[in-house]
C-alpha cells in the first residue's frame, strides 16, 4: 500500500485568491533609531557623572529619552506628548544661546554652555536642545500628531514638577557638589541664588503648572494638531490618520 504524498510547507498555508500579502513598513528609518540610541548611550552616562541622576528630571532630558522611546516603538503618542512639552520652550533655549553667542544675557537659560569649569564635550552634547524639535517636527511628519499627547504631558509634567519640587536640592541650596542641577524646571522661581518671595511656594508650584499649561503647553497642542491634520488631509501619500485630531 503506498503512503500518501508527504504535503508541502506552502500548501500548508492558507491563501485567499486575489488578496495580496501586505508586509507593514516601517514608518521611522532603522538609521534614524539606531543614532538616536547611540546618542542616549554617550549622553546618558556623561550627564549622569557630571551632573546625577536628577538631571534627567528637567523636561527636555526627559522627552529626549521618551523620543528615542517613541522612535523605536514608532509612537505617535510618545512624539506628540514630547513635542507638546517642549517645542516652546526649547525655542526659548535657542533664543537665549543665541543671545550669549552675540554676547547679550537673556533669560540666563544657557549659562552653563559658557561655563568653562564644564568639559567642552559635555556641553556639547547639551546642543541636543537645537536639534530635538527638529527630529520631533521630523517625527510627527512621520506619525502624525496624536490629540491624546496634551493630557498624556500635562500628567507627566506634573509629576516631574512636584517630584521636583519635594525632593530636589531649591534654588540657593548650597550643594557640595556645585554641577548637582537646582530648581529643577524653575519650580523655585527663574533666580537659582534664591527661591522667588512673591508669593507663597506652594501656591506658585500649581500657578507655575497652569502658566506651562496655558501658555506652552495648549497652544502647542493646538497648532500641531492644525498643521499635521491639514498636512494629512492635502497629502496623497500621508503617513498618518487625520482622524487623530478630529
Amino acid at each position: 500500500m503506498k503512503s500518501a504524498a508527504p504535503a508541502t510547507v506552502g500548501s500548508a498555508i492558507p491563501v485567499v485568491a486575489g488578496e495580496p500579502v501586505t508586509v507593514q513598513q516601517h514608518k521611522i528609518p532603522l538609521a534614524a533609531k539606531v543614532a538616536g540610541t547611540a546618542f542616549l548611550a554617550v549622553l546618558v552616562p556623561v550627564y549622569w557623572q557630571t551632573y546625577g541622576l536628577t538631571n534627567f528630571l528637567w523636561f527636555c532630558d526627559a522627552a529626549l529619552i521618551l523620543t528615542v522611546a517613541g522612535m523605536w516603538l514608532e509612537s505617535s503618542l510618545l512624539i506628540s506628548m514630547c513635542a507638546v512639552g517642549i517645542l516652546l520652550p526649547q525655542c526659548l533655549w535657542l533664543a537665549d544661546f543665541g543671545s550669549n553667542l552675540l554676547g547679550f544675557h537673556f533669560l540666563n537659560l544657557t549659562s552653563y554652555m559658557f561655563d568653562s569649569h564644564l568639559p567642552l564635550f559635555t556641553r556639547g552634547l547639551s546642543l541636543f536642545h537645537g536639534w530635538l524639535p527638529l527630529l520631533l517636527v521630523w517625527l510627527l511628519g512621520r506619525l502624525g500628531y496624536d490629540k491624546r499627547a496634551l493630557s498624556a504631558w500635562t500628567v507627566l509634567a506634573a509629576g516631574l514638577v512636584l517630584v521636583c519640587y519635594f525632593f530636589t536640592p531649591p534654588a540657593g541650596a548650597p550643594l557640595a557638589n556645585p554641577n548637582i542641577p537646582i530648581n529643577l524646571n524653575y519650580v523655585y522661581g527663574f533666580n537659582d541664588r534664591q527661591p522667588q518671595h512673591w508669593v507663597n511656594q506652594n501656591l506658585y508650584v500649581i500657578l507655575w503648572l497652569g502658566v506651562l499649561w496655558l501658555v506652552a503647553f495648549l497652544p502647542t497642542h493646538l497648532a500641531l494638531c492644525k498643521i499635521f491634520v491639514a498636512h494629512a488631509r492635502s497629502s496623497k501619500f500621508a503617513l498618518f490618520d487625520p482622524r487623530h485630531c478630529q
